[in-house]
């Protein structure tokens, strides 16, 4: 047998070999192509992604702080719910109430200008 006439055997063998092969993955087959077009849309998304961030670097970096700011108040909020809520403790209610202390103020400052001058109007420093 001449090496041309055994090359279409062996390419045969090489095909089967492959194709029984194949049939033990065809169940992750399904899996790998979903893993692929992620993949695609991935690339393709961030591909977008930085044409835009190099067109509107404002925006871009206005959507990051505001995206950090979201992720800072959520994580806050969980906290505060871990924690219980409220912080315990006690508190005392105080009335506000208007008593003598407009006169007292009053009284204590005409004193203190009595005090502070003398009779014919000169100060006492």
């Amino acid at each position: 047998m001449s090496k041309l006439t055994s090359l279409p055997e062996r390419a045969l063998e090489l095909a089967n070999q492959v194709g029984d092969g194949l049939k033990h993955v065809v169940p992750h087959a399904g899996k790998w192509l979903e893993t692929g077009a992620k993949f695609g849309v991935l690339k393709s998304g961030v591909r977008v992604a930085g044409m835009f961030v190099r067109r509107n670097p404002a925006i871009a970096v206005a959507t990051a702080a505001g995206a950090g700011l979201l992720w800072y108040a959520a994580r806050r909020k969980a906290k505060q719910a871990q924690n219980g809520g409220a912080i315990e403790g006690s508190a005392k209610r105080v009335d506000a109430r208007r008593g003598d202390a407009t006169a007292t103020r009053r009284k204590s400052t005409t004193a203190r200008k009595r005090s502070s001058t003398r009779s014919n109007g000169d100060s006492a420093d």
